[in-house]
């Protein structure tokens, strides 16, 4: 268990309060085996066609998967209520707690854990990624289709290609062109890792798609938990 737990707090200031602790954390960073290593995924899903950004008490279906390569090698789900109202840069506070509680049901503990959400592109610099990360003691990467504050150029139009994104001149996160030929997807640096390392994870996980296998899986896995409610 990690010290630098999060708790998911439930009012807007004791998240902000924890947020800026994890901002100012220095943990060793997360360098991965010679061997191949397992990453997991987590997402979590709200009904479909909702009115309003989203409260408190909202069905919740969250996902998360462990993967060897291309091969699944652990999977959970679970279902619940939204910890908090959806309010931006407190994205924690309503999601937090589906997805901790979907990734420690899995049975093969991941070296590194792929979150749909951000990690140092945040207005506190410790988005969703990062206090994930924090409360499991597992290394994160954040991978989302825009970032949230940071700002950059795309880069070239060749599978592999980055190209910074910065916040208040700091390298925060990066494009990466995943897949030629199609929007280049964020990739953000969280809990125990830095931008580089964040890409090469990303890359290592990319197959025909430009979305991680492990993002691409446990999305489907939420997907089809929602659909049987």
């Amino acid at each position: 268990m990690s010290d630098n737990r999060v708790m998911w707090p439930r009012s807007a200031r004791d998240l902000i309060d924890g947020q800026e602790r994890l901002a100012r954390a220095q943990p060793a960073l997360w360098r991965p085996r010679s061997t191949p290593h397992v990453v997991g995924a987590c997402v979590v899903r709200f009904p479909r066609g909702q009115i309003g950004p989203g409260a408190r008490g909202d069905p919740g279906w969250a996902a998360a998967v462990a993967m060897g390569g291309r091969r699944v090698v652990a999977e959970a789900t679970v279902t619940g209520a939204a910890a908090g109202p959806y309010a931006p840069g407190l994205l924690a506070m309503r999601e937090g707690p589906l997805l901790e509680a979907a990734v420690r049901r899995l049975a093969v503990v991941p070296e590194v854990l792929l979150v749909d959400a951000t990690g140092r592109d945040h207005p506190r610099r410790a988005g969703l990624a990062l206090q994930l990360g924090a409360e499991l003691g597992l290394a994160t990467v954040g991978v989302t289709h825009r970032p949230l504050l940071a700002d950059g150029d795309w880069p070239a139009d060749t599978r592999g290609a980055t190209a910074a994104l910065l916040l208040g001149g700091e390298r925060v996160a990066a494009w990466l062109r995943s897949r030629a030929g199609t929007r280049p997807v964020v990739v953000h640096a969280g809990w125990r890792t830095d931008v580089d390392v964040a890409v090469d994870v990303v890359m290592a996980t990319v197959c025909e798609h430009r979305t991680p296998e492990p993002l691409r899986h446990a999305r489907w896995l939420a997907r089809i938990a929602r659909a049987h409610g």
